[in-house]
C-alpha cells in the first residue's frame, strides 16, 4: 500500500510492453480499482490490531508509572508528617500537640 506509485509504474510498463506485441501504443495507464486478496487484507488488519495493542500497552505502562509516582509522593508526604509529629512529641513530651 505504501508503494502505490511504484506498483502503478510497473504495471504501466508491463502493459506498454505487451501492447507493442499487438502494435498498440498506450499513452498512459490509469489504475482506477485495485483489490487485494483475503490473506493480504487479513495481514493488514492483523498489523493494525498489533499496532493498536502496542499503543494500548504503552498507555498501561505509562498509567502504572504515574500511579507508582503518586504512591511515592504520598509516602514521602506521610513520612514527612510522621517526622514533624515525632519532632513535636520529642519537644513537648506527652503534652497536647497542635497540628
Amino acid at each position: 500500500l505504501s508503494k502505490r506509485a511504484e506498483v502503478s509504474e510497473r504495471i504501466k510498463n508491463e502493459m506498454m510492453k505487451r501492447a507493442k506485441h499487438f502494435h498498440l501504443t498506450l499513452d498512459d495507464v490509469a489504475i482506477t480499482h485495485l483489490t487485494f486478496g483475503r490473506e493480504f487484507m487479513k495481514a493488514i488488519e492483523a498489523k493494525q490490531v498489533a499496532s493498536q495493542e502496542a499503543e494500548r500497552q504503552q498507555w498501561v505502562v505509562k498509567k502504572a508509572e504515574q500511579e507508582r509516582q503518586a504512591m511515592v509522593t504520598r509516602a514521602e508526604g506521610e513520612a514527612e508528617s510522621a517526622r514533624i509529629i515525632t519532632k513535636a512529641m520529642e519537644k513537648t513530651g506527652n503534652a497536647i500537640i497542635e497540628v
